[in-house]
């Protein structure tokens, strides 16, 4: 639909988990999540021409998410990751390259949805190959929300990357840990140290947006919560104490409410809550979008408040 609908860009994968293969990719696991709280969603990648991207659209149109501008790829195969997990249930991701989602083109087709979408997320890890960071640039132009979820992916976290992505996005999420990096990258109070509490965030954060004109800043910190800066307004909430099971995805379920929220206008205070509920459920089930998912419930928005203005980057 016109003017409601949300793309997500960027990699679907297979991770493999101790547990078995659980589709997903931050921007699909966010596609999959906003579907789930009522939100028209598109999703934007590239598979390939096997059997592991035949399962990967029929799921996700199972999952209710437009498939129509994932592209096949003849010879590149299907996204995979091996993920290893610790005892504390925090993954580490080995990333195979080169795949299908590394070669994401540009169409008629991408380039006018996009002119029309509601909001366009993206994120980091997606942009380390040079033709679907091209596709993905070409996304900017457009009035829509820009949604940027960092997502640093170590050996491919390249700071220029992210310094270009900043500079265009409306609304940025990013975890404690990749704040600190990015204090450091860009010279913002903060860089040396991790911040004992949510609260010592807010002078790394208020640099980060007015540095790079980002309305919306929100950081996740697993067990000690999160916190919203919004049009300098500053928002905690001190997170859910769950049994984790594995923490993949539950950053990807957090901000798709999150900006279910802000899109419907919701009260800071409350999306954060909501946000944060969803991503400590995922967090106890096995993999990034549990099949027994509940809908996702979006706060009821506050009388007189607006949802994001678009805004073109620098």
């Amino acid at each position: 639909m016109p003017g409601s609908e949300v793309l997500c860009v960027g990699e679907v994968l297979w991770d493999a988990l101790p547990a078995g293969l659980f589709l997903g990719g931050a921007p699909f696991n966010v596609a999959c999540h906003l579907r789930a709280a009522g939100v028209p969603v598109a999703m934007v990648s590239r598979v390939g021409a096997d059997r592991l991207g035949e399962e990967a659209l029929r799921r996700a149109a199972w999952y209710g998410v437009a498939t129509d501008l994932v592209q096949v790829d003849p010879a590149l195969p299907t996204g995979f990751v091996r993920v290893t997990l610790e005892p504390s249930g925090d993954a580490e991701y080995e990333i195979i390259a080169p795949v299908a989602w590394d070669a994401i083109a540009p169409s008629d087709a991408l380039l006018g949805r996009a002119a029309e979408a509601r909001a366009i997320v993206f994120g980091s890890l997606a942009q380390r190959s040079a033709v679907t960071r091209a596709t993905i640039e070409r996304l900017w132009d457009t009035d829509a929300p820009l949604v940027f979820d960092v997502g640093l992916r170590p050996p491919f976290d390249d700071r220029d990357v992210v310094r270009r992505s900043l500079r265009r996005a409306a609304i940025v999420k990013l975890t404690g840990e990749e704040l600190r990096r990015l204090a450091a990258w860009f010279d913002l109070p903060g860089g040396a140290a991790p911040a004992a509490r949510t609260a010592d965030l807010l002078p790394t954060v208020t640099a980060l947006a007015e540095t790079f004109g980002c309305g919306t800043v929100c950081v996740t910190r697993g067990r000690e919560g999160a916190a919203l800066w919004r049009d300098g307004r500053w928002t905690e909430h001190a997170g859910f104490e769950v049994e984790v099971r594995d923490t993949v995805g539950s950053g990807d379920a957090f901000l798709a409410v999150l900006l279910a929220g802000l899109l419907s206008g919701a009260e800071d205070r409350v999306l954060l809550q909501h946000a944060s509920l969803i991503g400590a459920y995922v967090a106890t089930q096995s993999g990034a979008v549990p099949a027994d998912q509940p809908a996702a419930s979006v706060p009821a928005p506050v009388p007189g408040r607006k949802p994001p203005a678009p805004r073109r980057g620098r």
